[in-house]
């Protein structure tokens, strides 16, 4: 495993006796994402979130401009850019790395060229010409897996054995991405917690989050904020789940995660800060 993250312009730590995990936060510029929607779409809005979430300890700044959310309706690339580029263009000097949530090619060509540090790709850099965009920036790349479309990917999504299948595709996109000449120092992994999953399908791969970590060798990104699973255990709608979703932070990176992508920045912070300064057995400031 890596001590360091290159991502764009920085370079981030991951060492876990040195450093608490990383906290990506998350700044939806669209009106109809399933937490957030509509919430942050102004560019002042967008602006004021993301001076928030600097001011709370955020390490990474993820901007998405459509809705992945189940059922969701697909934006041209046109529509995407309007949303995206102004706050990309206001927030390229905040300090903190810019990660843009997309799988449009033609979007990431222009992002990149904006000046953002990485690309969160739901659909693993599947689409044609993303790995040629990508491997001729210096940006970070988080690759997910995803079971068929964000349309449908909530229609019966089944598995003959969750872990090994989402642990090998992430195995194929990694070999294709490093034989591409993209450095694995760059790269991270997303098994894609709901993004074609049951609540069990997502309790299981959470279970595996270090086996698939220690397979693939390279830092895993969790993203369990606020979703449907949280939901279906507690209870609670989506705009009660801050609790549950800190919870679930902590599960993750209990078995080894080393980045999580979250709504509640300043509570998973302080979380994280927590949990890493009580320490694991056997890390500096561990007790016996």
């Amino acid at each position: 495993m890596y001590s360091s993250f290159q991502c764009g312009r920085f370079r981030l730590p991951l060492d876990p006796r040195q450093s608490r995990p990383l906290v990506m936060g998350i700044l939806n510029v669209t009106p109809d994402s399933f937490s957030d929607g509509g919430k942050f779409n102004a560019l002042e809005s967008a602006l004021g979130r993301a001076e928030q979430m600097i001011a709370d300890g955020v390490d990474i700044i993820d901007i998405g401009g459509e809705s992945t959310r189940p059922g969701a309706e697909l934006l041209t690339v046109e529509e995407e850019l309007r949303r995206l580029m102004p706050v990309v263009f206001a927030l390229r000097d905040c300090g903190k790395p810019l990660s843009i949530d997309t799988w449009k090619t033609d979007v990431m060509r222009e992002v990149l060229a904006a000046g953002a540090d990485m690309i969160n790709d739901i659909n693993g850099f599947l689409a044609p010409g993303a790995v040629s965009v990508i491997k001729d920036s210096d940006a970070a790349l988080c690759i997910m897996h995803m079971q068929n479309q964000p349309g449908t990917m909530q229609h019966s999504p089944h598995y003959e054995d969750v872990v090994g299948e989402v642990t090998a595709f992430l195995q194929r996109r990694v070999a294709e991405l490093e034989g591409a000449g993209i450095a694995r120092e760059r790269m991270c992994i997303d098994p894609g917690f709901g993004f074609g999953k049951t609540m069990e399908h997502n309790l299981e791969l959470l279970r595996h989050v270090g086996d698939i970590q220690r397979t693939l060798d390279l830092p895993l990104l969790a993203g369990l904020s606020r979703k449907t699973t949280l939901g279906a255990i507690t209870g609670r709608p989506v705009d009660q789940r801050m609790a549950a979703s800190v919870a679930a932070a902590l599960a993750a990176v209990a078995r080894g995660a080393r980045i999580v992508r979250v709504h509640d920045v300043a509570q998973t912070v302080d979380a994280l800060n927590i949990w890493h300064a009580v320490g694991q057995p056997g890390q500096v400031g561990a007790e016996a």
